[in-house]
């Protein structure tokens, strides 16, 4: 077994708590790996040197955990440019624009898609992203979304099943009839290469039965729930996430006194999607509330053509300090622990023996630069499993 021992670590994110630092924040540090998995965590001048060790010098950076985005959409034809375009001079966003993409993605082969899948995980892995989920919801015919999700399963095995993203062009009159097919055969189908499913509920998208019917289809079958709730307006999303058990209800921008209640009192993670704000002019949500409240807060990218077209964490965390009222040590934290949670994973987000070798070197001292210079590429180097990309 392969040893590596990155040491002269500046400052070391373990996200494993100590008193007063959620973040379990280490100086002077180094981290031993062994095969995949993290060995030893502690400080430099206590470091063991197991025969045939490769010594990484850190030479003073700050280390992290991988980044974990729970919220992503990969598989995917064509592009909205002129959309977002319309949207910088006043047009609202809509759900309904979801349709252009599936057009553009039925019209795609499965080579295409493949390729543009992997330069999307290539630029999530040159940012620090070591986990990542993919949704499908870009096909809404049985046929299509089963190579979505087929082809998602060939990247990473957090697939969410997505059929209930919009009503397909050709069901509108027969929303029933939609509703059916993603609860039959088309569940049928993609469920053996997915692990969730999920429901955009909201208004232009699915109502709260639909979304009940749909989730409890899922379930049905194995999956576990994840919900798209509350991004456009107040609605029923939170409260169905959490009557269900959903690991996460993702945007949670409008919110009332009741959705922080539910969410406090679950294990259910709100993930909060920064790009979406930034993209669509909407507000941001209120992640001090949120957390003042004890609800777990988790951020992610949400890329998309859409909304929110970019794979990068690091924007995500200086968004949500600037915007959202984090400190920097809680959005990494959400980033990272947080993404582990709303996916129910404890072998990620952390960096503790024992865990997935997944780290981040910064070409900085300190995590408080991801968010003091948004934009500048501070990725110095990334760990996967213990290998270097």
């Amino acid at each position: 077994m392969s040893a590596v021992l990155i040491t002269n670590i500046g400052e070391l994110t373990t996200n494993v708590a100590a008193p007063g630092d959620p973040c379990g924040t280490l100086h002077d540090a180094a981290v031993l790996i062994e095969g995949d998995r993290i060995a030893w965590v502690g400080l430099a001048a206590d470091a063991p040197r197991p025969d045939r060790t490769e010594i990484v010098d850190a030479g003073g950076r700050a280390v992290l955990p991988g980044f974990v985005d729970s919220h992503t959409h990969l598989v995917f034809g064509g592009d909205r440019a002129e959309e977002f375009e319309a949207r910088m001079t006043g047009t609202p966003y809509a759900a309904g624009g979801i349709r252009r993409t599936v057009a553009a993605t039925r019209a795609a082969g499965d080579d295409e898609l493949r390729r543009r899948l992997a330069g999307f995980v290539a630029e999530l892995h040159a940012q620090g992203t070591t986990t990542f989920e993919v949704k499908t919801g870009y096909g809404l015919t049985v046929r299509d979304e089963a190579r979505l999700a087929r082809l998602a399963a060939e990247v990473t095995p957090e697939v969410t099943f997505l059929g209930a993203h919009v009503v397909p062009a050709e069901y509108a009159d027969r929303r029933d009839d939609y509703v059916e097919l993603v609860c039959g055969a088309m569940l049928e189908a993609c469920a053996p290469h997915s692990r969730w499913i999920d429901v955009f509920c909201e208004r232009g998208a699915f109502a709260p039965d639909e979304t009940r019917r749909i989730l409890a289809a899922g379930i049905a079958h194995g999956l576990e729930a994840r919900v798209h709730g509350n991004q456009l307006g107040e609605g029923e999303g939170v409260g169905i996430a959490v009557g269900l058990g959903a690991a996460s209800v993702d945007h949670c921008t409008y919110l009332d006194d009741a959705d922080i209640a539910a969410l406090a009192g679950s294990e259910t993670v709100a993930t909060l999607l920064p790009g979406v704000e930034f993209s669509t002019r909407q507000p941001y949500p209120d992640a001090r509330r949120l957390l003042d409240a004890g609800v777990t807060v988790a951020i992610a990218s949400d890329c998309n053509p859409g909304s929110s077209f970019t794979s990068s964490m690091p924007l995500m965390i200086a968004l949500a300090v600037r915007e959202m009222g984090m400190t920097t040590a809680e959005a990494v934290w959400a980033a990272t622990a947080g993404g582990a949670r709303a996916l129910r994973r404890d072998d990620v987000g952390a960096v503790a023996p024992g865990m997935r070798a997944d780290l981040v070197l910064l070409e900085a001292p300190t995590r408080t630069h991801l968010a003091y210079r948004p934009g500048v590429p501070l990725i110095a180097g990334v760990f996967r499993g213990g290998s270097r990309l």
